[in-house]
């Protein structure tokens, strides 16, 4: 038995070995080797890592004005565009789920199509929407009488049109939703209606609580989504700059520009840490304030 069991861990082995490699290749060493840099003076591949201990991180929280401007441009996006995206997906993916409703695999489709769109193409169309004179948004508030705003050039819209945009292309969230919608029983909604219950109760005493995990697991995507959010200010704003007036700065945006505009390697390797930090923390408070943690302990 045991040199059956050795053999089967053996197989296993050599059949993960190629994610393993690329593992310790790609991610483990390159993550071991940022966070050495960290702790140094290092401006890319011709100059020699100089070790400086804990001078990135303390410049960083204490002496770095623009850092608090990218959190909170970050935490913005995290938070208002999180509990938008999140809010919405679920209730669109709510409704694709009633029976009664026709078309829902069409739906499916609809929704999901522009997660298959590439990030820069998606960009180049979304410049156009946003423009303030021949969009299309404003071209149908016009129809309206509505002036519409600058969008990308306005320091109030600027960062709610990022969120409108990662909304439109969160049709992964909605089928992830629509997979655990189909496994809530349909005695549990039988019940509910034989005591009276409407389509609201079902949603709030049923829907919610059986789908909760996840829910928690769409709210660790988004924050993870937002953190990382990289391409559409590169792209989207002049000259990649994150405008007007630093508005749309993000965190990826700023490690990048430190790292290869302003040959800051060790210092951007310093905020790359300090995201992961930071991505870590929210990702624990969800899943405390989820109740994941009292689960395990229960089971």
């Amino acid at each position: 038995m045991k040199a059956e069991s050795r053999r089967n861990l053996r197989n296993g082995l050599l059949f993960i070995s190629p994610w393993i490699v690329g593992f310790l290749a790609f991610t483990l060493y390159p993550m071991l080797r940022a966070l050495y840099y960290s702790f140094t003076n290092y401006g890319g591949l011709v100059k020699i890592p100089k070790w400086i201990g804990w001078e990135n991180y303390v410049k960083i929280l204490t002496n770095d004005q623009l850092f608090g401007r990218v959190m909170q441009n970050t935490m913005y996006l995290v938070l208002f565009g999180g509990v938008l995206i999140l809010a919405l997906t679920l209730t669109i993916a709510i409704l694709v789920n009633n029976k009664r409703l026709k078309g829902t695999a069409g739906f499916r489709v609809i929704f999901f199509l522009p997660t298959l769109v590439p990030s820069i193409v998606l960009c180049l169309l979304w410049i156009w929407i946003f423009n303030v004179d021949s969009g299309l948004i404003n071209s149908v508030l016009k129809f309206f009488g509505v002036r519409g705003p600058g969008w990308l050039s306005s320091l109030a819209w600027s960062k709610p049109a990022f969120a409108i945009m990662r909304l439109w292309c969160s049709g992964n969230l909605i089928i992830i939703f629509l997979g655990g919608l189909q496994d809530v029983p349909e005695e549990l909604y039988e019940s509910v209606e034989i005591d009276g219950g409407n389509f609201w109760h079902k949603t709030i005493h049923v829907t919610l609580p059986m789908i909760r995990p996840i829910i928690l697991f769409n709210i660790i995507t988004i924050i993870n989504s937002m953190m990382q959010m990289f391409v559409e200010p590169l792209v989207m704003t002049h000259r990649g700059g994150g405008g007007p007036m630093d508005m749309t700065y993000t965190y990826a945006l700023y490690i990048y520009n430190n790292a290869f505009k302003y040959s800051k390697m060790g210092y951007a390797s310093a905020l790359a840490w300090l995201m992961l930090i930071i991505t870590l923390t929210l990702t624990f408070v969800v899943l405390r304030a989820g109740g994941f943690f009292t689960d395990r302990e229960a089971e």
